[in-house]
């Protein structure tokens, strides 16, 4: 399939249509495409991206320990305003402005070129599977104190199998499937909480929740229990390709999937501060199960813990959608080879979640402390490429079409960019010298990868190619045609 312009487009399909009813050729088949799929709507988009962010208040515990009470509550109304607000204020923006699958891939393509955006898909792409391969890891780890078989050896690595396999079919089947099943798993993960709150009222001391001491904070652990529960914003763009009306949907869910993840950290850590004595050194992962206990007893224990072990489900679902259609956002726009825009029947990117699969099952054997400091490390400038890039669009393109802008102007965008980019600075620095060369050796191999698939495709030893589908990327200096409506 070759690029063609936008006239020739219109003239094809002008030929090709007639009363409404497109005709198609003898020799020609009609792939499958999203059109013949049903799209997602606002509700599994909020909890898609509720899983893309949060997944619930599980992991949150260790701000506590580093910080205590009273600047865990702050941590999590205050950061975010500092990082969240703005990646999701951007996330709308960008998305509406670039529709189709691929998402921030896109948005660095078109103001930085096709070299930069294919880095930008490289690391995301790269930080996305990582994080991936942690859920059936923790979602076994929560089973084990029922099921020690799980603990290690061959059930272990078995269970592994089985549970990634499982999850992945699910993706396959389609993403309605992904986002209905990530509504009911929201609904189980935060029903608990709702619960533990209502018993935890009569035993609410307030004075509990203004316990500071600020010379024992553990600043860098706190920072990046932080960090890592409130971003992850812009994942979500790599789908907008398969929401239903995204310049309107996708605003409106980012808003409420915001609500959504502050409140569903914020009020746990209020009652769990609030209605039970501190001892700091408690406060690590998996302590809001025993908080539960000591509230409402074994039965609410229970709960919380399959809440716990079905919220890495969850994660690992949407995590992967994400992944999967950014490799074929990135096929159609000729990134990487066509097979990887190829669309199963449910309308699934199928090579792409193939390639996100095996990711998964080959980093699940790893040790992953530095390795998730590393991904953490990419995901960083990944994030400092896109805000380069919404505030060059910005400047050099003001009159494109963007069916939600933010109200600020151009010193207004960099203005925003600069809080979110200067905790970006502290998390690198914070990075040890290990994690930094697994860091640059990741982003070396991505410098390279893009020249050796255009020698590739020079060679025409793998076919690449353009959706006619889509728009103009790189608009020239006279007119701002392609991100026009």
């Amino acid at each position: 399939m070759k690029l063609r312009n936008t006239a020739n487009r219109q003239a094809s399909a002008q030929m090709r249509e007639y009363d409404g009813v497109t005709y198609v050729g003898i020799d020609e088949a009609i792939p499958p495409t999203v059109d013949n799929f049903k799209k997602v709507s606002v509700l599994p988009l909020v909890f898609l991206i509720f899983y893309e962010v949060s997944g619930g208040p599980f992991g949150v515990e260790d701000s506590v320990q580093a910080a205590g009470p009273l600047l865990a509550l702050l941590g999590f109304l205050v950061f975010p305003f500092i990082w969240s607000v703005p990646e999701a204020l951007i996330t709308a923006e960008m998305g509406t402005m670039f529709p189709e699958n691929g998402g921030y891939v896109v948005w660095v393509s078109s103001a930085l070129g096709p070299y930069w955006g294919f880095q930008q898909g490289w690391m995301k792409w790269l930080s996305g599977v990582i994080d991936n391969a942690l859920y059936p890891v923790l979602f076994l780890d929560y089973l084990k104190s029922a099921f020690p078989a799980l603990g290690g050896g061959l059930p272990r690595i078995v269970a592994v199998l089985l549970l990634t396999v499982a999850l992945t079919y699910m993706n396959y089947r389609g993403l309605t499937i992904v986002g209905w099943v990530a509504v009911l798993l929201g609904v189980f993960s935060i029903l608990p909480f709702v619960v533990m709150g209502l018993v935890a009222i009569p035993k609410l001391e307030p004075s509990r929740w203004l316990v500071v001491n600020l010379h024992k904070v553990d600043w860098g652990l706190y920072l990046n229990t932080l960090f890592w529960n409130l971003n992850y914003w812009d994942s979500i763009s790599t789908l907008a390709g398969e929401v239903d009306n995204p310049k309107k949907t996708l605003p409106k869910a980012l808003f409420y999937a915001l609500i959504l993840v502050v409140l569903g950290y914020f009020f746990p850590l209020l009652i769990g501060t609030g209605a039970v004595p501190l001892n700091r050194d408690l406060w690590t992962d998996g302590y809001f199960s025993d908080i539960a206990k000591i509230l409402g007893g074994v039965w609410l224990r229970w709960w919380i813990q399959g809440a716990s072990a079905l919220s890495n489900m969850g994660m690992f679902v949407a995590e992967m959608s994400s992944d999967s259609f950014q490799l074929l956002g990135m096929a159609e726009r000729g990134m990487l080879p066509g097979f990887f825009s190829k669309r199963s029947r449910y309308g699934t990117p199928l090579i792409g979640i193939l390639f996100s699969a095996s990711g998964v099952v080959l980093l699940s054997w790893l040790s992953f402390q530095e390795i998730v400091a590393a991904e953490n490390f990419l995901y960083c400038f990944g994030m400092i490429l896109e805000f380069i890039a919404f505030v060059k669009l910005r400047m050099n393109y003001p009159a494109a079409s963007r069916p939600f802008k933010i109200p600020v102007g151009t010193v207004g965008a960099i203005l925003m960019c600069i809080p979110p980019t200067a905790l970006i600075c502290v998390v690198l620095a914070l990075a040890s010298l290990k994690v930094m060369a697994v860091s640059f050796a990741a982003v070396l191999i991505g410098l390279v990868m893009q020249p050796g698939l255009k020698y590739i495709e020079k060679k025409k030893l793998v076919k690449f190619s353009v959706s006619s589908d889509l728009p103009e990327l790189h608009p020239n200096h006279e007119s701002t045609e392609s991100l026009m409506d």
